[in-house]
């Protein structure tokens, strides 16, 4: 086990531990994260879904799916990069993430981020663009729009279940998603050369 995975194992046992706030009580599973722990690009969602807390896999639902099928569009491995949400549990009946349990789990995040080190964070949806991004972020505005956060530089796409509502916007999300790719790429090929 690399240092990393030991670090998100342990972020994750005490992640379980969690009742700060009352979505703690009602989750069939913690949906921590998943990935390469050594990932230098990281997608994060707003919450999970009925599929997620069944599993406790991030992404593995109806919308999961259309998301995997971008990253094979693109050439992203999805076994190469981290996939997490800001909540690590469903609130109920898929409703929007409520700003007190964003506020409550916030950290758990912060630190997977922290031990990732991710060179790129890819917001997917509005929620979670305004959340790490800003809080006016207009996602029908501001999709595929790179910002500098720190040392992370970050965008934000739209989250597969709009597009499950709205196959108008898939063009623009493939158009995203090829240069997100791009600059992934140009990333392994500096850190390669580095």
């Amino acid at each position: 086990m690399t240092e990393n995975e030991e670090k998100l194992s342990l972020l994750a046992r005490a992640c379980e531990g969690c009742m700060d706030c009352p979505l703690g009580s009602t989750r069939t599973n913690l949906v921590f994260g998943c990935g390469s722990a050594q990932a230098s690009l990281m997608f994060v969602g707003e919450a999970p879904g009925e599929r997620e807390d069944a599993t406790g896999i991030p992404f593995v639902g109806a919308a999961g799916r259309l998301f995997d099928k971008y990253l094979y569009a693109v050439g992203i491995p999805r076994e190469e990069v981290y996939i997490a949400n800001i909540l690590k549990c469903r609130p109920p009946h898929n409703r929007d993430p409520r700003p007190e349990e964003e506020d409550a789990c916030i950290g758990h995040l912060r630190g997977q981020v922290r031990i990732l080190r991710p060179k790129m964070i890819v917001c997917l949806g509005r929620i979670s663009a305004m959340r790490l991004i800003k809080p006016d972020f207009r996602i029908t505005r501001e999709h595929g729009v790179w910002f500098q956060r720190g040392a992370f530089e970050m965008c934000a796409v739209y989250h597969p279940s709009a597009l499950l509502r709205d196959a108008s916007k898939k063009e623009d999300m493939l158009e995203d998603m090829k240069r997100i790719a791009e600059k992934y790429r140009a990333y392994q090929a500096q850190s390669a050369n580095e």
